[in-house]
């Protein structure tokens, strides 16, 4: 199969990387390409084809090996990377690459509700410290005095606002939109489709007719072809049976003719596909189940006002007893309250202040068995008289399974 190679998308690789193997005089050169741009476009696709063709060796790095349970691992795969990157240029006499799949979502920041980690902090930490000194990448206790080899960094995804603004600056980072247009859709088509029998005129009216689908579609449509073709085997084998004879087989794989390709049934499969499209988009059922979310939030927030309420005292944060002032409670969390201890749950009451709360790292204020729920409230009035200036939670622990089935934040700060 021949795949189709944008002239565009080879020019813009080739020139960076051959541009970072050269020395040349008084020019800072970026070490980092990011190629950004729509979901489904082929990005990581066509670099492939372009180290192919220009005969570059790769070591390859996803977006999901940035995050790690151990804080420093990423940081430190991605020095490992380059280092081993440096080595195969040194032995091999090859140009070499590093290429890390789809960064903002290992790396980028979405939303507010997006958790900056530490290791989000070191990744863009280390790959804008290996952009500044790409000859001197150390590993984590060791020093290595002689000068590594100047490796290429690639880099795909979707959108790079969501990234560390200092790593994607100029001098950095060389940014290149990738949106293909009709020809390179027309070119890239013409190779999915290239052993098909489709003519130059039914590619274009196949594309042509849907202008807005990106490229996995049509590499989706081809592979929808053979649907017909397996769901007969399977009748043909029974369903009970098809482990056996797809696994294993002394048989062998099974064959299958090729389809029948004509565009009149390319057309009906993708209309298909887009009804599907559709159908998800129009769904949108996370909307109803998140209603009574939204209802629950209201009522934190008038909860959040009513908690403000206290008893008179003497001005210091203590009644005039010497006890601490007990925050009055909500109608909402007395109910949450009783359908926890009524179902049997063991209650847990949690808070944290606002630098804890961006890496999740709840304290503990108290825990009351189940079936004592005046106990669980006067916890939690005095847990909201002594943290009211920091966020609390409220969770139910299943006493048998020892997991818990809920968490639900109760009081915010202002």
């Amino acid at each position: 199969m021949t795949y189709y190679i944008s002239p565009r998308f080879l020019d813009k690789i080739a020139v960076h990387i051959t541009k970072n193997f050269l020395d040349i005089p008084k020019i800072r050169v970026p070490l980092i390409l990011g190629i950004h741009g729509r979901k489904g476009e082929g990005k990581s696709f066509q670099c492939e084809l372009v180290f192919e063709k220009m005969g570059i060796e790769v070591l390859h790095i996803s977006g999901g090996e940035l995050e790690s349970p151990d804080a420093g691992d990423p940081a430190r795969l991605i020095r490992l990377r380059y280092r081993e990157a440096a080595e195969f240029i040194k032995v091999r006499g090859r140009m070499t690459a590093l290429m890390i799949n789809d960064l903002d979502a290992g790396a980028g920041r979405f939303d507010e509700g997006t958790q900056y980690t530490v290791n989000t902090q070191l990744v863009n930490a280390t790959l804008m410290n290996i952009a500044d000194n790409p000859t001197n990448v150390q590993l984590p206790g060791s020093y290595d005095e002689n000068p590594l080899h100047r490796v290429p960094i690639i880099v795909t995804g979707n959108d790079f606002s969501t990234l560390y603004a200092p790593l994607i600056r100029e001098g950095r980072m060389e940014k290149f939109y990738w949106e293909p247009n009709r020809d390179d859709k027309i070119g890239i088509v013409s190779g999915i489709f290239s052993e098909d029998g489709l003519s130059r005129q039914e590619i274009e009216q196949l594309v042509d007719t849907f202008p807005k689908q990106a490229i996995d579609f049509f590499s989706a449509l081809r592979s929808r072809i053979y649907d017909e073709q397996i769901r007969q085997f399977i009748h043909k084998v029974g369903i009970e049976k098809v482990s056996s004879r797809v696994v294993n087989s002394l048989e062998g794989p099974p064959k299958f003719p090729k389809p029948d390709f004509n565009l009149s049934r390319l057309l009906e499969f993708a209309k298909v596909m887009i009804a599907e499209q559709t159908r998800v988009e129009e769904m949108r059922l996370v909307r109803e189940y998140n209603q009574s979310l939204n209802f629950h939030e209201k009522q934190h927030q008038l909860a959040n006002q009513a908690i403000q309420t206290e008893i008179p005292g003497n001005g210091n944060g203590y009644g005039s007893n010497g006890q601490a002032k007990n925050a009055q409670l909500s109608p909402e969390m007395i109910q949450q309250l009783q359908q926890l201890v009524s179902s049997g749950y063991r209650i847990g009451i949690e808070y944290v202040d606002e630098r804890r709360f961006r890496t999740n790292s709840w304290i503990s204020c108290a825990s009351i068995a189940a079936n004592q729920e005046g106990d669980a409230i006067a916890a939690l009035e005095n847990c909201l008289a002594e943290h009211g200036d920091e966020y609390i939670r409220l969770v139910g622990i299943d006493p048998n399974a020892k997991r818990r089935v809920m968490e639900t934040i109760i009081h915010r700060p202002r």
